[in-house]
């Protein structure tokens, strides 16, 4: 468990836009998968999570990404 300065009951950090984006893992680009940017933030802690169209949620630390136009 833990806290931070900027995550409350009531305060969020700021959050970039949330895209859609083509998501693969370990580089394998014949797995690759769709997904949407739920969390991005602009400030500490800058975490980022993309839900999978396929349901699970993963950070971007665990994966590659890009953007799809």
């Amino acid at each position: 468990m833990g806290n931070h300065i900027n995550i409350t009951g009531d305060k969020f950090p700021k959050q970039y836009p949330h895209v859609r984006v083509n998501v693969m893992f370990h580089y394998d680009t014949r797995t690759a998968c769709m997904g949407s940017i739920v969390r991005d933030d602009k400030e500490a802690p800058y975490v980022s999570i993309i839900k999978l169209d396929e349901g699970r949620h993963v950070l971007t630390t665990e994966c590659q990404y890009s953007p799809v136009k």
